[in-house]
């Protein structure tokens, strides 16, 4: 079974897009478990241990995060709603 966290705010260095966005700060909903990580140990636990995580708005929408692999640089995340790349991972509160 995947375990879930709901990412709750971001931490950026060097720029403002997705790519520059260092650790994320997230909660596990079924554990009441909550702490920061660096993207790194995000995008390994996503890709490695099935993990899942996303962002919950509040009014009952989920948007699932991604890990994307650009052609140059680093792995970075971003959201996907409908299938599209969105930036609401952007929008979090900056820790």
């Amino acid at each position: 079974m995947a375990i879930s966290i709901r990412i709750t705010g971001i931490r950026q260095s060097g720029g403002d897009g997705h790519e520059h966005i260092t650790h994320v700060w997230w909660a596990n909903q079924a554990t009441g478990e909550e702490g920061n990580s660096t993207r790194g140990q995000v995008i390994q636990w996503i890709e490695t241990a099935n993990g899942r995580a996303y962002l919950d708005d509040g009014r009952g929408s989920y948007t699932a995060v991604l890990v994307v692999t650009p052609r140059n640089g680093d792995k970075y995340l971003q959201t996907c709603a409908d299938g599209i790349l969105t930036d609401n991972l952007l929008a979090l509160p900056r820790k």
